[in-house]
């Protein structure tokens, strides 16, 4: 976002509604963990740069749009704490920064079970 006004330009960067959004997502009850991914290691360890795990951004002049991906809870409903998910992202960023958020997609890439939530046939050999 860019802002012109009489004393000067205001930018908000990808990176900090990267994080306003990933904050956001893990304030969210249901949601586990973000999951990074194996592309984003290998542009972290190349670039160097702290890439958002799990949160991907595109920042407009007035608008935003955001991609999570996400492991939730076992027991869960999942698409209850996906559409929880997306409302507190979404407020989260508009209310911080102004920006209309124009998406919020999510993308479930696991199920976070504690050890004494597995199911019987999921116990694991240790």
């Amino acid at each position: 976002m860019s802002e012109d006004i009489e004393t000067g330009v205001i930018r908000i960067s990808d990176d900090v509604v990267a994080t306003i959004a990933g904050l956001a997502a893990l304030e969210t009850p249901g949601i586990s963990a973000m999951s990074g991914g194996i592309s984003e290691g290998i542009a972290k360890r190349l670039s160097g740069r702290n890439v958002q795990k799990g949160v991907s951004v595109e920042v407009g002049q007035l608008e935003a749009a955001v991609d999570l991906r996400v492991i939730v809870h076992y027991g869960s409903q999942i698409q209850n704490v996906c559409r929880e998910l997306q409302y507190n992202v979404r407020e989260a960023i508009e209310n911080m920064t102004g920006l209309r958020v124009v998406e919020v997609n999510v993308k479930v890439e696991d199920v976070h079970f504690k050890e004494d939530e597995l199911p019987e046939d999921l116990h694991r050999v240790k």
